[in-house]
């Protein structure tokens, strides 16, 4: 029998758990506010940031040897297959005109992604509301780097590594500035002054500010995407482990991805999910589902204990709870026709923090998702129009009315183009929904858009507390209902001049 070949999405999901130990340097990166205390290797062709500096690393079965001037992986002493190694940076020698460190700047994350802290303090540091998980301010013991980065000496860097070693996306965040939000005039002066510099696609991350205009002026700066980072789903494990970012409430999280996803588009505005804080699994993929379906990257990634931090002491989130969150995740992503491939700049373009990338599948031919921003709405109300007012005659000028405004509106996309569309809304406080307007064009009727639509509208008034889900169905559809479950309530009436039934879906199969 032949030895079976080793899996880099296993391996990968592995080392970011147990961690790597090392006989080379890796210039592992110290503190911070993300991942911390590791290196990054080559891993299947991907880069990845692995633990290596951390005191559990010392029980890892892997460890990385030099051999015949190439880089070995092994498992348990055993040669599993060679990695690659990055390259040190070349800016990390250099100083800008006034005599800067480059290295006190900005650091290289993954392979081709420069990043910056350009505030490195947060208001929360010293309070009982810190996150938990973070070292933001630990960086700055020892002069390791500067508690505020200045939009030239960053533009300097970052045309220098641009031209010299092969940077292609900026990555700026800040520590909470006090107001959420008040740290935005900072981080649109930087990400101008880069993309001026250095032409390079920049991604800037933030607390959710309350005036979502700070999204535009953010874009007008030179920002191709956003980080609106929520970290954890589940309300109290939030609380506990975040609390200034609890304390802002999830609504005000969804209504400002929801603005995010209008100036950016969508798959260009993400969102960290850290599993390990304590948190139940279950909420983990309720986050990334609300998330993709609103056109937000859930950029799922395992927690990074750093010494120092108030939870030095974690553990990593065990490899085979990792593994099964990754798959269910990946299926989130291909429903929602979303691709880390496809991101501009960030974190999701990088992906060395996270083995999410070794389990993405390519999008399905046939997705559905909430319509996300106000070009994919309108191409939902042409189709309806050229269903209901120009083939159907049902109405006459407009198929518009009230309910529209408080509708959640899907759409059904087939091969990257939206083809057909429903709309569902909440009729009352006691749990009844209401869909309706379910128009697909008739090129795509055989495609199973419809069916997919039904479902996805049933499954989304479910999620947000729907106890009845009920709708009019003109009567040469009602076998089609029938058929996904949905029951007849009514004999035949007229609306508009068409006979229509009552129906109500089976909310256990949703």
């Amino acid at each position: 029998m032949g030895v079976a070949e080793p899996d880099p999405a296993r391996i990968a999901t592995e080392l970011q758990s147990l961690g790597l130990k090392v006989a080379l340097d890796l210039d592992p990166r110290r503190g911070g506010a993300g991942p911390a205390e590791g290196g990054a290797i080559v891993l299947g062709g991907r880069a990845l940031s692995v633990p290596t500096a951390s005191p559990f690393v010392a029980n890892s079965p892997y460890e990385l040897r030099a051999e015949g001037g190439e880089a070995v992986l092994l498992r348990h002493g055993q040669e599993l297959m060679p990695v690659g190694l990055i390259p040190r940076p070349g800016f990390l020698k250099r100083r800008t005109k006034s005599g800067m460190p480059f290295r006190q700047l900005a650091l290289m994350h993954g392979a081709d992604c420069l990043a910056s802290t350009v505030l490195q303090t947060c208001a929360h540091w010293a309070s009982g509301r810190r996150c938990r998980f973070c070292g933001i301010e630990l960086s700055l013991t020892g002069g390791g780097t500067l508690a505020r980065k200045e939009p030239d000496d960053l533009a300097e860097a970052a045309a220098w590594a641009a031209a010299h070693d092969g940077v292609t996306h900026v990555v700026l965040t800040t520590g909470c500035a006090g107001e959420p939000g008040a740290e935005v005039a900072h981080l649109a002066r930087c990400a101008r002054a880069v993309k001026n510099a250095s032409n390079l696609a920049v991604h800037v991350q933030l607390t959710p500010p309350e005036d979502p205009v700070a999204l535009e002026k953010l874009k007008r700066s030179g920002a191709d995407t956003v980080g609106i980072h929520i970290e954890c789903y589940d309300r109290e494990v939030l609380a506990r482990q975040a609390p200034a970012k609890a304390a802002l409430g999830r609504r005000r999280f969804l209504e400002t991805w929801r603005a995010a996803v209008e100036v950016f588009g969508p798959g260009q505005v993400e969102s960290f999910l850290l599993a390990g804080l304590g948190e139940p699994e279950e909420s983990l993929l309720e986050g990334a589902e609300a998330m993709a379906s609103l056109g937000v990257f859930p950029f799922l990634v395992p927690l990074r204990p750093i010494p120092g931090s108030l939870m030095a002491d974690s553990p990593p989130p065990d490899p085979e709870r990792m593994a099964r969150l990754y798959e269910d995740l990946a299926a989130i992503l291909a429903a929602r026709g979303l691709r880390s491939a496809e991101c501009l700049a960030g974190c999701v373009r990088c992906g060395a923090c996270s083995a999410l990338a070794f389990y993405e599948k390519e999008p399905r031919p046939l997705v559905c998702h909430q319509a996300r921003n106000l070009g994919e709405r309108a191409q939902a109300l042409r189709i309806r129009h050229r269903v209901f007012v120009e083939e159907q005659g049902i109405f006459e000028n407009a198929d518009l009315d009230q309910a529209d405004s408080r509708a959640v509106h899907l759409v059904a996309r087939l091969e990257g183009r939206i083809v057909g569309t429903v709309r569902t809304f909440p009729v009352d406080g006691k749990g009844h929904w209401i869909g309706g307007r379910l128009a697909v064009l008739k090129t795509a009727r055989a495609s199973g858009a419809a069916q997919l639509l039904v479902r996805e509208a049933v499954r989304t008034a479910k999620v947000q507390g729907c106890l009845r889900f009920t709708a009019h169905i003109q009567e040469p559809n009602v076998l089609f209902f029938r058929r996904l479950g949905w029951r007849v309530e009514s004999e035949p009436f007229d609306y508009r001049g068409r006979p229509h039934r009552l129906m109500s879906a089976n909310l256990d199969k949703a």
